[in-house]
């Protein structure tokens, strides 16, 4: 059985990502949370304790991966945080770094941490889940903190992918749209299982599938 690593797995995206892998694609997924008690978990669906703001929790947490079960094939960087709508003038920098903290570090720190571990898998497989509002090819104003995370977060994928050619990792960038969840809100268009579907696609991809790139609708769209 394939082992997958899901961030933020209590709720919204990252929830029904966990779901969706244990349940419709045969992986044991170790749903990581800070409260991991929020996590709805099955015999397929572990709770895991995690913070990806923290190098302990992290460090932690990826011991208690090599241990039991011993494997990780699938990286989905999911966690992560809207900030204020404030623009590039008036936003609090320490708001700013909170946000870039979980949204662009995290990823890189469980990058960093999971890669041992992946690196033994025959499929290896990151999935960074980003946004449009980190699309440098659309980017507007406000939000700016979400923004520039997106945006970093965006060229730590193809950096990666880019020294990771040719080894069977494949890392991809992923836009969910716009989904009904806490942070989306109840106007958003589409359901969590639509803004979980590409998610799963690029955790699921067949040997020389893309990597290095961005993807909505499972659809590669500008950066």
């Amino acid at each position: 059985m394939k082992v997958a690593l899901v961030t933020g797995a209590n709720r919204g995206i990252g929830r029904e990502i966990a779901r969706q892998l244990a349940h419709d694609h045969g992986f044991h997924v170790l749903a990581g949370a800070r409260n991991p008690a929020e996590v709805v978990a099955d015999e397929h669906l572990v709770p895991l304790r995690l913070d990806v703001r923290d190098a302990e929790s992290v460090g932690a947490a990826l011991a208690g991966i090599e241990a039991n079960p011993g494997t990780l094939d699938v990286l989905v960087n999911n966690a992560g945080v809207y900030g204020e709508p404030t623009g590039v003038a008036d936003y609090d920098l320490e708001e700013a770094h909170d946000v870039i903290e979980t949204n662009l570090f995290g990823p890189w720190r469980m990058i960093q941490a999971s890669l041992p571990l992946l690196r033994r898998s025959p499929a290896p497989r990151i999935v960074n889940v980003s946004s449009g509002g980190g699309q440098l090819a659309e980017m507007g104003g406000g939000r700016t903190a979400y923004r520039i995370s997106k945006a970093g977060l965006n060229a730590l994928t193809r950096t990666l992918a880019a020294e990771e050619a040719g080894s069977g990792l494949l890392v991809n960038s992923i836009c969910p749209g716009w989904v009904r969840t806490d942070m989306g809100g109840l106007a958003a268009t589409r359901s969590v299982e639509e803004g979980a579907n590409t998610a799963i696609w690029a955790a699921t991809l067949p040997e020389g599938g893309p990597t290095g790139g961005f993807f909505r609708d499972r659809e590669p769209i500008p950066w």
